[in-house]
Parts: structure tokens; C-alpha cells; sequence
């Protein structure tokens, strides 16, 4: 187990048994920022080197797969969860989007194993923030009563919500920049990453522990799909990641993606969207369960189906 999902651990065990840990507000907000836009420098400055006839068709298929995913989940959480439109379609639509930490945590867990992976990956990130959302708030919104969706409103708090503009910012930031501007600054955004990873997640396991209560109130269907649509996503996510030669690091980052679910863009473009869906369902599945499923046990099974998938593929 990675050390930093040890610092995740402490921080779920912390909460759970009744400490009173806490990380100040205003540090939590300055660690992720720092991810975010470590993130993107470092995707930008890959993708500086990289010549858009490889990148271009690959983006086009990741967003094709973030259009997919909440597509699947829809009818799962209709047909056998019995929740209504609006739920559904909030729940699909943070099922289908991306955590940036779940992907932080992947990048740490192929780095430790020296595993080599395309490190413009940071712009798949990007590319599969917002398209599940949208189709979530439209599979919610079709054929059902209600005021129209403010779409001018939501798009501004999806294209400059604080994780795409930094994510972004950061992916131009190292683009322009290239491997060489981003010297003097390498020491703080590269070589501390880990570190900063390391307490951000010890706050994501006292949130994650805040939301064992509510868990119980939404009953097995909300833990059985918490853990099993991640896992189908994953097997999605590996099948689009053949399709497009990635490597067998590539497929396990782009499957960690698939699996993930967001608890930062989709709750901030849901709650304009969607007023009628109960978000705390949403960050209860999305938060509460999968996140800690995917860092603790997710990751190292994606890697192994990553794997299967290359041996099958004769990689």
C-alpha cells in the first residue's frame, strides 16, 4: 500500500473514532490548488513535445467515453436502485466525470513501480470533467415537468469552476513554458507533490468519514453500486484504452478514470442544474464510498486488469 493512502487511512479512522482532527479551511483550499495546477504543469509540459496527429484522436475517444459512462449508469440507478429521474441523473452524472485526487493517487501508484505511462494525461483529465455532466442533467431533465436548465449559468460554473481553470491554467502554464522554463520552479510543484498529496488526503479521509451516517440512511443499492460501477467503468475505460494503443500504464490511468467520480465539479454544476436531485446521495456514493474503494483497492485492480488486458492483447 502506497504511503499515501496510509495518511487517507488516518484520517478515516480518525473521524470515525470520534477525534477531533482537522485540517484549517484555508490549507485544504491551498493544497488543492496546488495539485490541481502541479497537475497540469506537468501534463503541459509532456504535451509540449507531442505532435497533435497522436493526441487529437485520443481526446476525441475520451470524451466520447465520458459521454458513455453516465449513459450505463442511468438505467442501472432507474431500473434497479428505483430512484427517481432527478437523482438518477445527478448520480450518473458524478459517475461519469473524474476525480483528480483518484487520478493523483494512480499517477503516485505507476510512479513508485517505475511504470511508464503517456504523461499528457493530465488533458484526458480535463476533457472528461464536463461531458458527463451534461448528459447527466439532460438524461434527468428529458421528458420531465420543470423550469428549463440555465444553461448559460451552467456553463460558466463548469468551463471556469475552480478545477478546470487550474487544471487548464496549469496545462498552458507548462505548455508554453516547456521542460525548460519550469526549472526554477520544478523544486515546489514536481518534487513535493507527493507530500502535498500525502495531507490532502489525510482531510479527504476525515470528510470520508463524515459520511459513514448517511450511508446507512440510503441503504445496500447505494454501497453495491459505490463499488460495482466503478468497477464496470474500468472495464470500459480498458476497452476504449485498447482501441486507442495506450500503453499498459496509460490503460490503468485511463480505467482509474472511467472508475472515478467527482465530489468537486459535478456537485457545484448539479446544484444549479439539478435543484431537485438530493445531493447528499451523490457525495454520500461518491465520497463515502467509492473514493476510499478506488485508492484502497480499486487502483491495484485496475492495474491487474490493465495488465490481463495487455497479455489478452499480446502487449
Amino acid at each position: 500500500m502506497d504511503v499515501v493512502v496510509l495518511f487517507f487511512l488516518l484520517g478515516l479512522g480518525a473521524r470515525l473514532a470520534g477525534s477531533d482532527l482537522r485540517l484549517p479551511e484555508a490549507l485544504y483550499e491551498a493544497l488543492s490548488i496546488f495539485l490541481l495546477l502541479a497537475i497540469g504543469m506537468k501534463g503541459g509540459v509532456e504535451l509540449a513535445g507531442q505532435p497533435l496527429a497522436t493526441v487529437g484522436p485520443q481526446a476525441i475517444a475520451v470524451i466520447a467515453l465520458g459521454v458513455l459512462l453516465p449513459l450505463v449508469a442511468f438505467p442501472i440507478l432507474r431500473s434497479v436502485g428505483r430512484l427517481n429521474r432527478f437523482d438518477a441523473g445527478a448520480l450518473a452524472a458524478h459517475y461519469g466525470s473524474v476525480s483528480v485526487v483518484t487520478f493523483a493517487v494512480a499517477i503516485t501508484f505507476l510512479t513508485s513501480r517505475g511504470v511508464d505511462y503517456e504523461a499528457y494525461f493530465p488533458v484526458f483529465v480535463v476533457l472528461m470533467e464536463a461531458p458527463a455532466i451534461v448528459v447527466g442533467i439532460v438524461l434527468a431533465r428529458r421528458g420531465a415537468p420543470g423550469k428549463p436548465v440555465a444553461w448559460g449559468a451552467l456553463a460558466h460554473e463548469v468551463l471556469l469552476g475552480k478545477s478546470i481553470v487550474l487544471l487548464l491554467g496549469g496545462l498552458a502554464i507548462g505548455w508554453i513554458a516547456g521542460p525548460a522554463g519550469v526549472v526554477p520552479i520544478k523544486a515546489l510543484f514536481m518534487d513535493l507533490f507527493k507530500g502535498v498529496l500525502a495531507l490532502f488526503l489525510l482531510e479527504m479521509g476525515l470528510v470520508a468519514g463524515s459520511r459513514v451516517g448517511e450511508l446507512r440512511r440510503y441503504g445496500v443499492f447505494l454501497v453495491a453500486f459505490g463499488i460495482g460501477m466503478p468497477v464496470l467503468s474500468a472495464a470500459i475505460g480498458i476497452a476504449f484504452a485498447t482501441a486507442m494503443s495506450l500503453s499498459p500504464g496509460g490503460t490503468m490511468l485511463l480505467a482509474t478514470l472511467a472508475a472515478s467520480a467527482s465530489y468537486i465539479a459535478a456537485p457545484a454544476a448539479l446544484r444549479i442544474a439539478l435543484p431537485e436531485a438530493n445531493p447528499g446521495l451523490s457525495i454520500a456514493a461518491s465520497l463515502g464510498i467509492t473514493f476510499p474503494f478506488n485508492i484502497t483497492l480499486g487502483i491495484p485492480l485496475y492495474s491487474h486488469m490493465a495488465g490481463w488486458a495487455a497479455t489478452l492483447g499480446g502487449r
